[in-house]
C-alpha cells in the first residue's frame, strides 16, 4: 500500500509550551490533527480552570497568526487539562467540568518529569480530587512512573502500574483513566487486562526504538524521554497494542520540544519533538508491522470514543513518498532538534 486515506486524527497527547516557543510549533500539529489534548506543565502549572481558560485563549491567538496569509487556513481545536497538585480541591473540578474546554486532569508524580516539581507529593493527598473526578466523569490522566530514587529508572513504569495506578484503579472503579505513553510490556497487558474505564497513549518514537537509540554511535540526546526507551521486547509489545485493533489504546505523540542547547547539556531536559511528522512516524510504525489498514482506528476513533467526542469528518491522505527531515526547526528565539533529524521518512502527509 502506498497512499492511505483516513480520518482526520487527533493528538491525545501533546506539549505546546507557552509564548514564542508556542507560536514555532503549533503550526506542526494543526497541519495533521483536528484536536489535541494540551499537556498543563507549564511554568506556572495549569492548575486552575481560569489559567487553563488563558492558557487556550493564547494557542487560539497563536493559531490565528499562523493563519495570517494562508490560503487554506489550519483548523485546530486545543483540548485544556489542568495540573493535579495535593491541593487541587473538589470544587475546581467541580469548575472544570462544567467548562465545556478543560477534558482532563493530568497527574504527574512530583519530580518524574519535566516541570513536575509541583506534582502529587503522595497518592492519598490526591484521593479528594479523584473522587470529585470520578462523579463528574472528568478523565485523569497518568505519567506512570514512580520516583522512588531506588527503583531503577527502567523499571519506575511497570512499578507505578504495579502499585499507585493499581490503587487508584481499584479505588475510583468509574474513574476514567488514560496510562500516557506506556513504554513496557507490563503496561500494556495491564491496559489490555483492565476493565473498560483504562485506556493508554502510545507515541511514534516508542514504537519505532528501542533504548538502544539513545548510545547508537555515542550519546544521543534527542532520543532521550521520559518514559525512557525501553528494551526490544518492550517495543515489540506496544506494537503489538497498537496495532492489535483493541479501541484502548490510542495516539498520544507526547511530543516536547526542547531548545538544542537545553537538550545538548551537562543534564539534558527529557522529551522527543516529533510533531515535524508525527503522522507519518507512525505510518512508517504500522507499515513497519503490515498493518497500515488499522491505523485510521488507531489515531482517528479510538481516542474520541474514549472521551467521548464526536470522531473528525475530515480526511487527511498519506503518500509513501520518502523524504528528509529537516536538522533543526525555529523554537522562539532558538532552535529545537526534531526526531530523525536529517534522517529520510518514508511517508508524508500529502
Amino acid at each position: 500500500m502506498d497512499k492511505l486515506t483516513i480520518a482526520r486524527p487527533d493528538d491525545w497527547h501533546l506539549h505546546l509550551r507557552d509564548g514564542a516557543a508556542l507560536e514555532s510549533v503549533l503550526p506542526y500539529t494543526a497541519r495533521q490533527f483536528a484536536r489535541a489534548i494540551v499537556m498543563p506543565n507549564l511554568r506556572p502549572p495549569v492548575t486552575t480552570v481560569e489559567a487553563a481558560r488563558g492558557y487556550r485563549e493564547r494557542i487560539r491567538a497563536a493559531l490565528a497568526r499562523a493563519n495570517a496569509g494562508r490560503a487554506t487556513p489550519l483548523e485546530f481545536e486545543p483540548l485544556l487539562t489542568l495540573y493535579l497538585t495535593d491541593n487541587t480541591s473538589p470544587e475546581e473540578i467541580g469548575r472544570a467540568a462544567a467548562s465545556g474546554f478543560v477534558r482532563a486532569v493530568k497527574y504527574y508524580p512530583a519530580g518524574a518529569t519535566t516541570n513536575s516539581d509541583s506534582g502529587v507529593t503522595r497518592l492519598a493527598r490526591a484521593f479528594p480530587a479523584l473522587e470529585a473526578m470520578e462523579r463528574h466523569d472528568v478523565p485523569l490522566l497518568v505519567h506512570g512512573e514512580v520516583t522512588d530514587p531506588e527503583v531503577d529508572v527502567f523499571d519506575r513504569e511497570q512499578v507505578f502500574i504495579a502499585t499507585v495506578l493499581a490503587e487508584i484503579v481499584t479505588r475510583f472503579p468509574g474513574l476514567r483513566v488514560v496510562v500516557e505513553h506506556v513504554t513496557t510490556r507490563e503496561a500494556a497487558d495491564y491496559v489490555t487486562a483492565a476493565g473498560a474505564s483504562v485506556a493508554a497513549t502510545i507515541t511514534a518514537h516508542h514504537l519505532l526504538y528501542n533504548r538502544n537509540a539513545i548510545f547508537r554511535g555515542g550519546l544521543r540526546p534527542h532520543f532521550y524521554c521520559l518514559p525512557v526507551l525501553k528494551r526490544e521486547r518492550h517495543r515489540e509489545a506496544l506494537v503489538r497494542a497498537a496495532t492489535g485493533g483493541s479501541p484502548k489504546f490510542f495516539l498520544g505523540t507526547d511530543s516536547a520540544p526542547h531548545p538544542r542547547g537545553e537538550k545538548e547539556s551537562a543534564c539534558g531536559c527529557a522529551g522527543c519533538f516529533t510533531a515535524h511528522a508525527a503522522l507519518e512516524l507512525y505510518a512508517e510504525a504500522f507499515a513497519r508491522a503490515g498493518a497500515l489498514e488499522r491505523l485510521e482506528a488507531f489515531a482517528s476513533f479510538n481516542g474520541p470514543d474514549f472521551y467521548r467526542l464526536p470522531r473528525n469528518a475530515a480526511r487527511v491522505t498519506l503518500i509513501r513518498d520518502p523524504w528528509k527531515a529537516p536538522a533543526e526547526v525555529a523554537f522562539g528565539d532558538t532552535t529545537v532538534v526534531p526526531l530523525r533529524a536529517g534522517e529520510s521518512i518514508a511517508w508524508r502527509l500529502a
